[in-house]
């Protein structure tokens, strides 16, 4: 900025191309435009933390009150293309008529009018799910055609849509990270949430055919973490080389905050020969993540 004795790379040129009423603000932008180039605006692709946000922890342990997500499995039903045993479960979005817009419109109404406090915690936890997976798609639906969900932005540096307020529940807006971090992940602290959140791309944990429920959970939990873990998306190794989804570097704190703690989930889920190989592991871990849309072409 003038008078601090500092002057950036370029900025000699750029004193010879804009205007001298407007220096001041175009130093301002050059010098963010240097921070992000260095390595500042990485933050913007780091993982949220898991952060309470303690207004959602309420809830009735009495209640018998069960939301009904039928529509949300009809969608499913016809829209979702179930891949075989290791493969990605694929979504026709080009297909959805105007009639599976508007009943997937009305079905996230629905879920905005529930007053969550007065559900149990199985309940809430399936339905925070299934809210999380029924807005992914249908801001993809919004915004489509995309090739990637990170097309859709939330802000000028944004990766993605996470951060739009989508929908209105008990008075307070909402955004998909504000389900997954601010309520999921440090509510119930189960890092199988992981497996049934969908972001929409090929290199995401699958979205699962049928919605969660309070009696289908844990097992829809379950069969999510082993499909995932057992997938060439989740882990393979490759020579002495161990690839990773980016979900367990992203999330590593999730998974007992350490490499070692990720390869003890891994094993926890994997199935021969991953199992073995894992067992005796102790090569090089890398990571890496598919971001192009679960769409069936």
């Amino acid at each position: 900025m003038p008078g601090d004795g500092v002057e950036t790379p370029g900025w000699e040129l750029l004193k010879r191309i804009v205007p001298m009423r407007s220096l001041y603000q175009t130093k301002i932008a050059f010098a963010i435009v240097i921070l992000l180039s260095l390595g500042f605006g990485s933050i913007a692709g780091a993982a949220p933390r898991a952060d309470l946000w303690p207004r959602w922890q309420t809830h009735d342990p009495q209640s018998r009150i069960s939301v009904d997500h039928s529509a949300w499995g009809h969608f499913l039903d016809t829209y979702l293309v179930v891949g075989k045993p290791g493969a990605v479960n694929l979504v026709r979005y080009k297909a959805v008529t105007a009639a599976g817009r508007q009943a997937l419109d009305h079905y996230v109404a629905a879920l905005a009018a529930v007053t969550v406090a007065n559900l149990d915690r199985a309940e809430q936890k399936a339905y925070w799910i299934n809210f999380y997976n029924a807005l992914t798609v249908k801001t993809v639906l919004d915004h489509y055609p995309v090739k990637s969900i990170r097309d859709i932005k939330s802000g000028l540096f944004s990766p993605g849509p996470w951060d739009l307020k989508l929908v209105r529940v008990e008075g307070v807006e909402l955004s998909l990270n504000d389900i997954e971090h601010r309520i999921l992940r440090p509510i119930w602290q189960d890092n199988r949430i992981h497996y049934a959140v969908n972001c929409a791309s090929l290199g995401c944990p699958n979205l699962q055919p049928e919605p969660f429920t309070a009696e289908n959970g844990e097992r829809l939990l379950d069969k999510g973490a082993h499909d995932y873990v057992n997938s060439s998306r989740g882990a393979r190794i490759e020579g002495r080389t161990l690839i990773l989804s980016e979900i367990y570097d992203w999330y590593q704190a999730d998974f007992a905050g350490s490499r070692d703690g990720v390869i003890r989930h891994l094993r926890q889920w994997s199935e021969p020969p991953l199992a073995a190989a894992l067992q005796a592991f102790s090569g090089e871990v890398i990571y890496d993540y598919d971001w192009r849309l679960n769409e069936l072409k």
